[in-house]
């Protein structure tokens, strides 16, 4: 059954996300704002396939501690499941953007609907200067009022694993003043990375306290983030992590 879910979804999804990728590609030669938009029916569409197909329904915990302004969303990647959903976090009438790998802009419909929205695409092999690409593009973003989601461990990472987490955030914070939200969740558990098969059950998307970027160095700033995401992911994935399961059983 989960197999026949999984495969059908596929099925939705490609023609969904063809169909908006090429209405994408046209809305091109006008304005910025209508695309986005456009982008918001397609997630209610994808959103509604994952709820109703694959049986993967999600909550948000924590919506109170998002700051009035455009700020740097830190978030744990997963799978593919919050590159759509974690843009509902924004506040209503706001947009978004990600920092992504350029190569990404290049695929069919899908890559082409991530360069109409102007995300922030960087050459991870640039080093240093893909670092002044995320400053240079984010800055401009956050004074044009998007917000900006960034995964700081650079690619999807298993339930119950954690990877270096990326400077590029916590700099681009540090070099605009702009507030940094963590952001943890546990997609993973349904929707397991580089896996076909997708299983239903239930995602919490847990956002934590804002962060002042303001006087702090980079290090600080992901260290603090980095800090809250691990120990709200022993929360949401006890089972993944064998310090929380100890702590669980000595309780």
């Amino acid at each position: 059954m989960h197999l026949f879910r999984s495969l059908l979804f596929l099925v939705l999804v490609s023609v969904w996300t063809m169909l908006f990728g090429t209405v994408l590609v046209i809305a091109m030669l006008g304005p910025l704002l209508p695309r986005f938009r456009i982008v918001w029916y397609y997630r209610r569409g994808f959103m509604w396939f994952i709820k109703h197909v694959l049986g993967i329904t999600h909550e948000i915990q924590g919506r109170e501690n998002l700051p009035r302004e455009p700020s740097v969303i830190l978030a744990k990647h997963q799978s593919a499941w919050e590159t759509v959903a974690l843009q509902d976090l924004v506040p209503e009438r706001t947009y978004c953007v990600f920092v992504l790998k350029k190569e990404l802009l290049r695929l069919p419909f899908f890559g082409w609907g991530l360069a109409s929205l102007q995300s922030i695409s960087i050459d991870r092999a640039a080093g240093r200067e893909a670092l002044n690409q995320v400053v240079a593009q984010g800055a401009d973003r956050l004074k044009r009022g998007f917000w900006i989601i960034i995964f700081p461990e650079g690619t999807r990472v298993a339930p119950g694993e954690t990877r270096r987490y990326k400077p590029g955030g916590a700099y681009l914070a540090m070099q605009t003043g702009a507030k940094v939200v963590p952001v943890a969740h546990n997609a993973g558990e349904c929707w397991p990375r580089n896996a076909w098969v997708k299983h239903p059950g239930h995602v919490v998307v847990s956002i934590g306290p804002a962060i002042d970027a303001a006087g702090l160095t980079q290090d600080e700033i992901n260290t603090r983030a980095e800090a809250w995401i691990e120990a709200e992911m022993r929360r949401l994935s006890p089972h993944r992590y064998r310090d929380a399961r100890e702590q669980a059983l000595a309780a």
